[in-house]
């Protein structure tokens, strides 16, 4: 029987990495759930995947993503523990939140559970996001590959070490809100020299494209570049 993959959260982190679980593997071994089911069953029919409760998930699906924020992480995970108790199959929980750590996942969760921890960021929808990961020492290679799989689609994934991980979440993590601001600032910069916002806003967005493209590929330092 193929594994699936369940979504716990589909907010704009946790819906992005569906989408591109779902440009992956098979959207029917792919299984969403949300709070707030409205925003689940939409996800489900742009995808083709299914829709079923945290519960439902948490006691089927092969790889669970946890997708909530951190702040509610202990209250989903104590809410899962007797689903998760019931399994007759192994577990791996993906975990996405900031600043938890697997340790603590585990703990709230209630068991030595296997454990990957990642640090995403939005551009994971369109397949050019970084998508940083760790593991615990339990994770199968089964449960590695399946994960590897689907995220294959998302951009780069790069393993860090846990002690690392709150570093690189703020260059690649948070890094997308800067670039943003830069790129709105340009563009409105380019609109009061007399440009069309439309125009603008493509030149800035396609600059900005260009020059990563040009330092990943060149591997020049952008110090150089400038």
């Amino acid at each position: 029987m193929e594994q699936t993959i369940g979504f716990i959260g589909v907010g704009n982190m946790g819906g992005a990495l569906a989408r591109a679980a779902a440009r992956a593997v098979d959207p029917g071994r792919i299984v969403v759930s949300n709070r707030s089911p409205e925003k689940a069953e939409a996800l489900s029919q742009a995808l083709s995947c299914r829709v079923a409760t945290a519960t439902e998930v948490a006691e089927s699906c092969d790889l669970v993503f946890l997708g909530v924020k951190p702040q509610m992480m202990a209250g989903l995970l104590a809410d899962l523990q007797p689903a998760l108790e019931r399994r007759k199959t192994p577990v791996t929980l993906v975990s996405m939140a900031a600043g938890v750590s697997m340790a603590q996942i585990r703990a709230m969760a209630g068991g030595d559970y296997p454990v990957i921890r990642i640090m995403p960021n939005t551009p994971v929808a369109v397949g050019q996001g970084v998508v940083l990961y760790d593991q615990t020492e339990n994770v199968s290679v089964e449960a590695k590959a399946l994960f590897l799989t689907a995220m294959g689609t998302a951009g780069l994934l790069d393993p860090l070490e846990e002690r690392l991980m709150d570093a690189g979440s703020a260059v690649a993590g948070c890094g997308p809100a800067f670039a943003d601001l830069f790129l709105e600032a340009l563009a409105d910069g380019g609109v009061l020299c007399g440009l069309p916002r439309a125009k603008a806003m493509v030149y800035a967005a396609q600059m900005l494209l260009g020059a990563a493209a040009l330092v990943l590929e060149t591997e020049q330092h952008p110090g150089q570049l400038k």
